[in-house]
């Protein structure tokens, strides 16, 4: 043993970046289905880059929501939009209301945008400084979808005291202001450019400089590197068939 690593299996313990995998949207399941399937359930994983370092997505959501927090504190109409107007937020269902943190290895596609906002304006519910932003009834109530107009009986989201429910989604959602490509990322240290992408958050909002953009661009897939040295004449190609 040697600060205890096997010695007899130390490439078990050493993990190697093998591509960067973009956006999965509904192709969660699947991805990682072929991904568990060349690998091994235990012989891959998502990272991050930021700041010169691979870290775990559970430290770069952080950067994700700091994000939305700048963007939000620096618009106070929008904040006074969102907690008088509206009872909850949501991405692609209702029931992404009911999603409190980014893990979420039951839903058919990550949805983060929603928990950032919520979880922002559950701070300002605590900041002095934002004395319009309440406490509120948290208990399930009618709200009708501000792009529908469809009911819906949910739980309000702390802060939010309005009936109104809104989709931050696409430029056919009421909440588009606060798609993740129209939200910049909040430290220049954490852009990424890649000249050849052509993903859809690159054509909308502020492109590469958005926190979609650092979110998907910054991704990468590490393999356990005696699993990928088992691939044999697949190392030229990893991740084919993502």
């Amino acid at each position: 043993m040697d600060d205890g690593v096997p010695l007899t299996d130390p490439l078990a313990h050493v993990w190697v970046p093998v591509g960067v995998p973009g956006f999965s949207g509904a192709e969660k399941a699947r991805r990682h289905e072929l991904l568990a399937e060349r690998f091994g359930a235990d012989g891959w994983r998502f990272g991050h880059y930021v700041r010169g370092a691979i870290v775990s997505p559970a430290i770069a959501i952080l950067e994700y929501e700091a994000s939305y927090r700048q963007f939000l504190r620096d618009r106070p109409a929008l904040v006074q939009y969102l907690t008088v107007e509206c009872g909850n937020v949501y991405d692609w269902a209702p029931a992404n209301v009911f999603d409190d943190e980014y893990e979420q290895p039951h839903t058919a596609m990550n949805h983060y945008q929603d928990i950032s906002v919520r979880r922002v304006v559950a701070e300002l519910v605590d900041d002095p400084a934002w004395p319009s932003v309440v406490d509120t009834d948290t208990e399930v109530a009618d709200l009708r979808d501000l792009g529908t107009g469809d009911f819906h009986r949910l739980p309000r989201a702390r802060g939010f005291r309005g009936d109104g429910l809104l989709q931050i989604r696409g430029a056919d959602s009421p909440g588009f202001v606060l798609n993740p490509a129209l939200v910049p990322v909040h430290d220049p240290a954490l852009v990424v450019n890649s000249p050849g992408s052509t993903d859809w958050y690159l054509a909308e909002g502020c492109a590469h400089l958005s926190v979609e953009a650092f979110w998907q661009m910054s991704k990468v897939i590490e393999v356990r590197y005696d699993r990928f040295l088992a691939l044999g004449a697949l190392r030229e190609r990893p991740l084919e068939g993502l």
